[in-house]
């Protein structure tokens, strides 16, 4: 091992009067070289794009991976397979696991069942989310994510390095500046002519010879000081133009933004298809057994412009709706007779009453104010209305009146 004496004394003596330097400027004890406006504004503009950056790059991750535990096991994960140089296998997303435990599920309870069927159905179509979701997860990570990584693990960190050299060759531009101002002054004062009546000779001479030495320190002085002001403009020339490069980093940032969002869309496009397209078989396959089971969603769909029992139902605190006459309640209790109506197999859901409220003739229920009761709609019947049961009793009640429960 080469242990050079010299150089590390020579390094710690320039690490002090650096310190010494740094620490001065702070008291406000010594000058400071300030740099031209130029480069100060180039600076700033790379903190600020270096900070958001980061942050972008931080949350883009949390946006792909919402769950700490398993983002942390992950970049765990990724290192090794990088240190390894293997490929990073992909992983199972969550819609592609619940799908498989739907799809398992249906082999216990039976895949002729009704219920087994329809999770055999709805597990393939979470799978094909899953895959959607996994897509996107790597073009992402591929076109968004390693653009933002390479520029915060690879420029920013040239970039950091190359400003913390162009500071230290300011402090020592600076040390160089006061060491000349000090050579000076005391070149000055050992040239200043002495009071032969008062001085003896022994003591000019040795006067003389002070002001013959301090002329030498005030020209190595100066020499010093051209060799720090050429290193520092050197290295301020390379600093500015690597913080140039930031404009370059913006444009190639703004594509890969650009591909990110087409990703996204695409991936968003991808699971709402796939969601009518369940929506639309299982509506097929269940229709004729399960008549009343989606009456609820279909008028939530925003296809038909009439309100639905979801989002006319007042909320609490407000004040009672005004009963106003309904022209089909007239023609519905003409051709809808109470008696008759069974309650569907599913379909049917809780309610809390909001308000009191008197029934305007025998089709409909009366209600008490914070009552439980039991809904259902029924095809062909207002969407303001709906059956209500109460034990024995039932009738049409009006929407208004309640908060669906569950």
């Amino acid at each position: 091992m080469d242990f050079n004496v010299k150089k590390l004394a020579s390094d710690a003596g320039v690490f002090f009067t650096r310190a010494v330097q740094y620490t001065e400027e702070k008291l406000g004890q010594a000058e400071k070289t300030e740099l031209d406006g130029h480069l100060e504004n180039l600076i700033a503009r790379a903190d600020c794009t270096k900070n958001w950056t980061e942050k972008i790059f931080r949350q883009t991750e949390v946006l792909l991976q919402p769950n700490p535990i398993d983002q942390t096991g992950a970049r765990i994960e990724e290192f090794f397979y990088e240190k390894l140089d293997r490929k990073i296998p992909s992983r199972t997303t969550n819609a592609e696991l619940l799908g498989q435990y739907m799809q398992d599920a249906a082999k216990e309870f039976g895949p002729g069942t009704p219920y087994g069927s329809t999770l055999i159905t709805v597990g393939e179509y979470q799978r094909r989310l899953g895959g959607a979701e996994r897509e996107f997860l790597q073009t992402s990570a591929i076109n968004f994510l390693t653009p933002l990584r390479n520029f915060l693990e690879g420029d920013w960190k040239t970039i950091s390095k190359e400003r913390k050299l162009l500071e230290n060759r300011r402090l020592d531009l600076d040390v160089c500046k006061a060491r000349l101002k000090k050579a000076k002054l005391a070149e000055a004062k050992a040239a200043a002519a002495p009071d032969f009546q008062e001085t003896r000779p022994r003591n000019y001479v040795l006067s003389a010879s002070a002001s013959a030495l301090w002329s030498e320190e005030v020209d190595k002085a100066e020499h010093e000081l051209r060799v720090a002001q050429t290193e520092f403009d050197r290295q301020a020339e390379v600093t500015r133009l690597l913080l140039e490069g930031i404009s370059s980093t913006h444009v190639n940032h703004l594509r890969c933004l650009h591909e990110f969002v087409e990703a996204q869309a695409a991936y968003y496009t991808q699971c709402h298809k796939h969601m009518q397209d369940l929506q639309k078989e299982l509506s097929s396959a269940n229709g004729d057994t399960f008549p009343n089971a989606f009456a609820v969603n279909a008028s939530t769909s925003g296809v038909s412009a009439d309100p639905s029992p979801l989002s006319t139902a007042t909320l609490p605190g407000t004040s009672p709706p005004s009963r106003s006459p309904n022209p089909s309640n007239a023609l519905e209790s003409s051709t809808l007779k109470i008696e008759e109506v069974k309650p569907p197999a599913t379909g049917t859901r809780k309610a809390k009453v909001l308000y009191d409220y008197d029934a305007a003739d025998t089709s409909e229920l009366s209600l008490l104010a914070d009552e439980l009761i039991t809904v259902y709609t029924v095809p062909g019947m207002d969407p303001d209305w709906l059956i209500g049961e109460r034990g024995n009793q039932k009738g049409k009640v009006p929407v208004t009146y309640l908060e669906l429960l569950s």
